[in-house]
């Protein structure tokens, strides 16, 4: 057997469980189903923010000095059947052909996520504002910086925030092999396993790049996939009051907002974020995360 190919056995069962259907809602989450006429979405099949490699932040001088990429243990490439803390439940068959792009149930219910991190330079600081204001986020992390800083991982959790598989080094999927993306993402859920004790239940594509085998290596890995509804483009550095701008524009019962806590200059990222996030609590916003 090539080393690209998986078990006989387990294509089949993924293959079955891909024809089953529509796919059910899970925790808080729902996928779209189709778009407004005219309005734009997340892509799920090609890049919605193409960076190159050289912006990313390099790591910081101090602090432990990272490995190699780990492997991803044996035992997570099973069918999805292992325990998950019962707040939260893993994947379960059918595997999903779209990602999650918002929120379901009632009232004015919105999420906020942040991706590419941690970094000691700016997570901190969102951290504090999202404490200040007793509102839990999700925090998509990169291997590569969760293993530089574990005890930014750890903060997250005791704040309540959830934490989230956003591959190791940030790569573009679809080019990829499948050996690479279990690579990328079992290492990276192994880091956030060792660090917490627990595997992370959600997983969000690089540059919203999703395609059939991100989704069922995913779900493989016990993962359901979140992408957003609300982009900040914070990436870009457009400015504070347009990142806030954005964010309040985009409000609204469901809206799943996307930023970035490392991958660059994050200062304009947490000036807004303790703009808006005040602003979101008067309009009579509830910030969560998914709970079962």
């Amino acid at each position: 057997m090539k080393k690209d190919q998986m078990p006989s056995g387990r294509r089949m069962v993924l293959r079955i469980a891909a024809a089953l259907g529509a796919t059910t809602t899970v925790g808080l989450f729902s996928v779209d189903r189709a778009a407004p006429p005219g309005a734009p979405a997340p892509s799920a099949t090609s890049p919605s923010r193409p960076r190159p490699a050289a912006t990313r932040a390099p790591a910081p001088a101090a602090g432990p000095v990272a490995g190699p990429r780990l492997a991803p243990s044996a035992y997570r490439l099973q069918p999805m059947t292992s325990y998950a803390p019962p707040r939260f439940r893993r994947a379960l068959p059918p595997v999903r052909q779209r990602p999650f792009l918002r929120v379901s149930g009632t009232g004015n219910t919105m999420v906020l996520t942040f991706d590419d991190g941690p970094d000691p330079r700016y997570t901190p600081a969102i951290l504090a504002t999202l404490r200040q204001h007793g509102v839990r986020a999700m925090f998509f992390v990169c291997g590569e910086m969760a293993v530089r800083h574990p005890d930014l991982l750890r903060r997250m959790t005791e704040d309540g925030h959830v934490v989230g598989n956003h591959s190791w080094s940030h790569p573009l999927v679809p080019r990829l092999p499948p050996s690479r993306i279990r690579e990328e993402l079992g290492s990276t859920s192994d880091v956030i396993e060792r660090t917490l004790g627990a595997a992370p239940l959600w997983y969000r594509a690089p540059y919203g790049a999703w395609n059939r085998l991100s989704f069922e290596i995913g779900a493989e890995l016990g993962m359901e996939p979140l992408a957003w509804t609300v982009d900040t483009l914070d990436w870009k550095e457009p400015g504070t009051s347009t990142i806030v701008r954005r964010v309040l524009d985009g409000a609204g019962p469901g809206v799943v907002v996307l930023s970035h806590d490392a991958g660059g200059d994050r200062s304009q990222t947490v000036r807004a974020l303790r703009t808006y996030l005040p602003r979101l609590l008067d309009a009579g916003y509830h910030i969560t995360v998914p709970r079962r």
